[in-house]
């Protein structure tokens, strides 16, 4: 779908530049964009380097294994029916800490494989469980402590203005994700019934 949208709009860009003579403005603006795309991509590989190294070396010297400990008791509140010791709940662990520490390229395959886990214990396969919409709504809108790479490459110094003001939003989004996912999980329409017994 996102496709057509792209299509459509491009499609809708060279029309009207034909319509109005201005087709020339038209691909000027496709010809910088496009430079414009590349020089920001290259811009920030010198960035994402340096900070995925600095990244790497935390990771190294335990500090995303002692965050993920200090998460541990919030995760075990937050997903009670996982059962204890289940490869889920570490799994759920580390990406939020790797998303904590805006790690995002970390967080990705974390999360993925955490969903993974969580689909071997949902008892209904074709409906998410409780524990996979509240870990979906936290992952979305996780708290971010330390700005994410991309955004200091693309705003520089002014990123360090931002730093309260993304602990904060991130922050309220998270507790209005997780209220919400608690509070619709005991509503009627929403109570999941265990499936019922095969017929003999």
């Amino acid at each position: 779908m996102l496709n057509y949208i792209w299509f459509a709009m491009i499609a809708v860009s060279v029309l009207v530049g034909i319509a109005t003579g201005r087709i020339d403005a038209v691909t000027d603006a496709a010809f910088n964009s496009a430079k414009v795309a590349v020089e920001l991509a290259i811009g920030l590989i010198g960035i994402m380097a340096l900070w995925l190294g600095i990244m790497q070396v935390a990771e190294k010297a335990g500090l995303i294994n002692a965050l993920a400990r200090g998460i541990r008791p919030l995760a075990r509140w937050l997903f009670p029916e996982i059962p204890d010791g289940h490869p889920a709940l570490g799994s759920i662990v580390m990406n939020m800490a790797a998303n904590i520490l805006g790690l995002g390229n970390a967080a990705t395959p974390m999360g993925l494989k955490a969903m993974q886990e969580l689909q071997e214990l949902n008892p209904e396969k074709d409906t998410a469980s409780n524990a996979m919409v509240t870990f979906l709504a936290i992952n979305t809108s996780s708290v971010q402590i330390l700005l994410p790479a991309t955004m200091v490459g693309l705003i520089g110094a002014a990123s360090g203005a931002l730093f309260i003001p993304i602990i904060i939003a991130t922050s309220v989004s998270t507790i209005v994700a997780i209220t919400a996912a608690k509070w619709l999980e005991k509503r009627k329409a929403f109570i999941q019934t265990p499936p019922s017994g095969e017929e003999a």
